[in-house]
Order: C-alpha cells, then sequence, then structure tokens
C-alpha cells in the first residue's frame, strides 16, 4: 500500500474522522465565542475547560459507534484527540507551554469522560435523548459565557527567622539577587520564579520592584511601611504572558514580621490576587501552590540574609 492510499485510507476512517471533526468543532465554537461575546479581560471560563472538551469527546464517540471499539481503545483515541487539541491551542491561541501542561489534566479528563458518556448515551439509540444531552450542554456553554466570573483569593504563610525584626527588615524591603537554585518543579521548568527587588526610597509611598527570572517587572507601590513590623504594596502594574501570569492578577502583597521575644521573627507573607480562568476548584489549587512558592522562595532568601 503506497503513502496515497494509506492517507486516503487514514482520512476515511471513523476513528480519525472523529478526531478531526471534533477538533474542528471546539476551534469553531471557541472563534464564534470571541467573535460574538468580547472578552476584553482575557477571562476563560469553566465552559472552554469543561463542556467543549465533553463535547469533543461526544462526537468522537458518535464517529464511533457503528465500529465497537473497547474501552482502552477509547481511552487512547481520546488521549490522542486531547493531544491534538493541545497543540492546536498552542499554536492558533497562542497558549504557552506551562499553561498548557496545568490545562491538560482536564481537556484529557473531559474529553475521554465525554466519549464514555456519549457511547453510552448513543448506545441508546434515541434520538430524543441523543439531543437533550446536547442541548443542556450547549445551553450551558452559553449560559457560562454570557455569565460574570469573579474570584479572589488571599495566600498565607510564614517562616521563623533566628534574628530579630530589626536584621530581618532591612531585607524585607528590598533584597539582592537571589543565588540559590529553584527547588519547585514548575520554576525547573520555565515558569518565571522571583529574584531580587528594587526600592526607590525606604519610605511610605515609595516605589518598589519586585524582578523575575525572566526579566519580568511587578511594579509595586509602598501603601503601609510600620518600620520593623509592617510592609503592604500594592501592584500598580504587571507583565502579560502565554503562561499562567496572564491568566491571574496579583492584586497587593504585604510581609508582617512578629517579634518572638527571644531574638527570633516569625515572617509572614500574605498575596492576593485575582483568578481569570475557571473552574476556581482545579485553577485556584495552581494559583495557591505557585503563591505559596514564590512566598517561599523569596522568605527563604531573606532567611538566609538575615541569619547570615
Amino acid at each position: 500500500m503506497n503513502f496515497k492510499e494509506t492517507l486516503f485510507k487514514a482520512v476515511n476512517s471513523k476513528t480519525v474522522q472523529g478526531i478531526l471533526i471534533a477538533n474542528i468543532f471546539a476551534l469553531l465554537v471557541i472563534g464564534i465565542q470571541s467573535a460574538l461575546i468580547p472578552n476584553e479581560s482575557g477571562t476563560l471560563v469553566f465552559s472552554e475547560f469543561v463542556i467543549i472538551p465533553m463535547l469533543m469527546g461526544m462526537i468522537t464517540a458518535w464517529y464511533w459507534k457503528d465500529i465497537r471499539i473497547k474501552g482502552k481503545q477509547i481511552t487512547g483515541y481520546s488521549i490522542l484527540n486531547g493531544f491534538i487539541a493541545i497543540l492546536m491551542s498552542f499554536f492558533f491561541l497562542g497558549e504557552g507551554f506551562i499553561c498548557l501542561l496545568i490545562v491538560s489534566p482536564l481537556i484529557f479528563g473531559f474529553i475521554i469522560s465525554g466519549a464514555f458518556i456519549g457511547r453510552a448515551v448513543f448506545d441508546r439509540k434515541n434520538q430524543t435523548l441523543n439531543i437533550s444531552v446536547l442541548s443542556l450542554l450547549l445551553g450551558i456553554f452559553i449560559v457560562d459565557s454570557l455569565s460574570d466570573h469573579y474570584h479572589e483569593n488571599m495566600v498565607s504563610d510564614e517562616i521563623l527567622i533566628n534574628s530579630g525584626p530589626e536584621e530581618v527588615w532591612q531585607h524585607v524591603v528590598a533584597f539582592d539577587p537571589i543565588a540559590e537554585k529553584e527547588n519547585y518543579w514548575l520554576f525547573k521548568i520555565g515558569m518565571p520564579s522571583p529574584m531580587a527587588t528594587m526600592v526607590s526610597e525606604h519610605k511610605l509611598g515609595a516605589n518598589r520592584k519586585c524582578i523575575f527570572s525572566n526579566g519580568y517587572v511587578f511594579d509595586e507601590k509602598i501603601v503601609k511601611f510600620d518600620i520593623n513590623k509592617n510592609l503592604i504594596f500594592d501592584i500598580i502594574d504587571q507583565p502579560k504572558d502565554p503562561e499562567i501570569m496572564g491568566h491571574i492578577d496579583i492584586k497587593k502583597g504585604e510581609f508582617i514580621l512578629r517579634d518572638n521575644g527571644n531574638g527570633t521573627t516569625t515572617l509572614i507573607g500574605n498575596s492576593w490576587y485575582k483568578l481569570r480562568v475557571f473552574p476556581t476548584w482545579y485553577y485556584d489549587l495552581w494559583a495557591e501552590s505557585i503563591t505559596r512558592n514564590v512566598h517561599f522562595r523569596v522568605m527563604e532568601h531573606i532567611k538566609f540574609l538575615s541569619e547570615k
């Protein structure tokens, strides 16, 4: 069999057709959604990561309903379907590698779920049921796309430092570049990590900059300057990129220095952020993990400098 015959056979295969049509459907729906529902805030909603993958799985199940493939094959083909969807997101939607890595469990999980749900529904050969299920999913997608989405969270962490507040404070307001290697796996594979901070003046209202490993800069303004006790800064400008930085807005940060009365200080780091990607039950796990690891990278460095 030559290449043309092999290609012709593949294109006419119900297995391949299901995967191709499912991905074309997803691109069309996202394109129509973008055209009809402008999204200036860049918010990515629940339906884009749950309903669309489920519908993709159900589309493949409809194409596969007459070829009686087994459960393991459905799972394998659905994973292939998910890989193609992720590649298309990279090339056509401009999403970054780490962002796609984070979203991939949702994509794979709901494509596989949709394929098995579709098989169960289509095996009943009930046209009314088929239409009802698909209409319900499309209805959820439309309502979700038109609804407002808002989620803010605060993450707090603390560390014990064997120095008094006066020494710790010197490294809280601004600190020299971090030389330690990253130990958080997302930082190791390319996610920007905090490297240094600079401040225009040591006083209330001063400008502060948090510099990340790839050159990204968060511009901050000091809104509380209680020497040796409390530093609060608002984020006034932050970078946007295809990775997680483009889907979360950091609102403000805080350091609290608690004098333990025995020559040690408990340093508390707080961050407030607004999430612009949903469902929150999934993405907030990632946002909290990333925020905590930013906290500890900075606070471990402050501890190192304060205890020298």
